[in-house]
């Protein structure tokens, strides 16, 4: 990649992958609008929507939750998105502004390993979809069913290893045949969707059909409460490709084309879902005499096996796009910051993916616990470095960026601080993140459930006093936002 290397650039960090977009921004408001459906659009999108409705809250309150918690997110989706967006950078570049050009490998190998944990997840959660359709076509494989290798049937090594095999192929084409993908799978998951909750509402009848999917237990002031946790469990949600949204808004005609996207693929797309989703839910009870939270068990109880191998086919799709949209592209780039001399995008996703293979994930997920203190203890690393991102680009740097410095390693750059890491910045997120563990570690009862809100504030406030003393160049912005 020398050869390409601009002038004043170095090698130890910039490839044409990591480099500035310029003139090659073109993703437009539909674009990022698919990205979101594809995010949305999956078996854990699904349960965690249902799961939502099952809280001890009426369907109104549930909501307004669920409003005010997406709000939030495609407010602080449009924050985060700028710096990227401006400078046409993806996360970890962006983090070069606030942690140095060296200390960036921090945030980025965090939001790393964090991908390579739920892309394992996911490609499992999509294997047990593939094997329906692979069950349905070829009775005669359910004898895979019977031996085991490290905790998986032999025929779940085959729906994992085929399922891991076509993510890889998509992702080998690089960030255009993602577009591509996303832009049709989101759309044809919400086809499949409408028919699935049609053919559940025929069979039920409409008035078998509510939007509470449990008792309601909580009225006053608990019921507050619980809405409030409600919004916080959205926002956490959603906190991994919220942290690293910066990856795809670089690619962004324009921030406004940016906010469009985020506004219909945010509150628009994540209510229409959540209500199709729960009446689905809802009517699976008369239909099958028992609430089914699994879209892929829902599937395999249909007695036409076209119509179970379409969905069932359809929720591998939506998996696919949210794995590639989520936990492929946000590795691919954060391993490469690590050596872009050595590790480009694409092998940077690959190192992602075959480390998803060697955690087992589907021990991971088949114990709740661990299940939980994952979320937790994500919330409890990602708050943090969101807030002292925003904090740094905002209120620190007053939304300018030198991109010629974010490449450099010349020492007095902009970016260059104490041997290329801004410590400070690093002083400010240990604590944070020590809180949330602690938090976590300690389960005192909700409060976990506010770790990413808590991380947010604890972050910005400690870098926002860590920076008080530091004065800054006063740069001119280096692209129109």
């Amino acid at each position: 990649m020398s050869e390409h290397l601009p002038e004043g650039y170095s090698d130890r960090l910039y490839n044409e992958d990591l480099g500035p977009l310029r003139e090659r921004q073109d993703w437009n408001w539909y674009n990022i609008f698919a990205f979101w459906m594809s995010d949305v659009h999956s078996v854990g999108g699904y349960i965690f929507a249902g799961s939502l409705f099952a809280l001890g809250l009426s369907s109104w309150q549930v909501l307004v939750s669920l409003l005010v918690g997406i709000w939030l997110v495609n407010g602080l989706c449009n924050a985060v998105a700028r710096p990227s967006q401006q400078a046409g950078v993806p996360y970890p570049v962006a983090c070069r502004m606030s942690f140095g050009v060296w200390g960036a490998n921090i945030p980025a190998i965090i939001r790393g390993l964090i991908a390579v944990a739920w892309y394992g997840i996911q490609t499992f959660l999509a294997s047990s979809a593939l094997t329906i359709v692979l069950l349905r076509f070829f009775p005669g494989l359910e004898s895979l069913g019977q031996a085991h290798f490290l905790g998986l049937s032999h025929l779940g090594w085959l729906g994992f290893m085929t399922m891991w095999v076509l993510q890889a192929l998509v992702f080998w084409h690089g960030m255009e045949a993602i577009k591509r993908f996303i832009d049709w799978a989101g759309p044809a998951v919400y086809v499949v969707m409408f028919l699935l909750a049609g053919w559940i509402v025929w069979k039920a009848g409409p008035d078998n059909i509510s939007l509470n999917l449990g008792e309601v237990k909580y009225s006053g002031w608990e019921s507050l409460g619980m809405m409030i946790t409600a919004v916080a469990l959205v926002v956490s949600y959603f906190s991994g490709p919220m942290l690293n949204f910066g990856d795809f808004s670089r690619y962004g005609k324009t921030m406004g084309e940016v906010k469009k996207g985020n506004f219909w693929g945010l509150p628009v797309n994540f209510l229409a879902f959540s209500l199709v989703t729960v009446i689905t839910v809802s009517g699976t009870i008369p239909v099958f005499g028992h609430m089914i939270t699994d879209p892929i068990e829902t599937v395999s109880k249909i007695d036409n096996t076209l119509a179970a191998v379409l969905g069932a086919f359809t929720f591998v799709t939506a998996t696919i796009g949210i794995n590639i949209v989520a936990n492929f592209v946000s590795p691919a780039f954060d391993f490469s910051n690590v050596a872009p001399k050595h590790i480009s995008f694409r092998t940077g996703g690959f190192i992602a993916a075959v480390g998803s293979v060697f955690i087992t994930p589907w021990n991971l997920f088949n114990s709740p616990d661990v299940i939980h203190y994952t979320l937790d203890m994500l919330a409890a690393f990602i708050g943090p470095l969101f807030g002292i991102l925003l904090v740094d680009f905002y209120v620190v740097r007053k939304c300018q960026i030198d991109v010629d410095a974010l490449y450099s390693e010349r020492p007095g750059n902009t970016y260059w601080y104490d041997n290329g890491v801004n410590r400070r910045a690093v002083y400010a997120l240990l604590p944070a993140v020590l809180v949330g563990v602690v938090i976590t570690l300690s389960g005192v009862k909700g409060l976990a459930d506010f770790n990413w809100f808590i991380g947010c504030a604890l972050g910005a406030v400690f870098y926002r006093i860590a920076m008080k003393p530091v004065t800054l160049p006063n740069v001119a912005e280096a692209t129109a936002g």
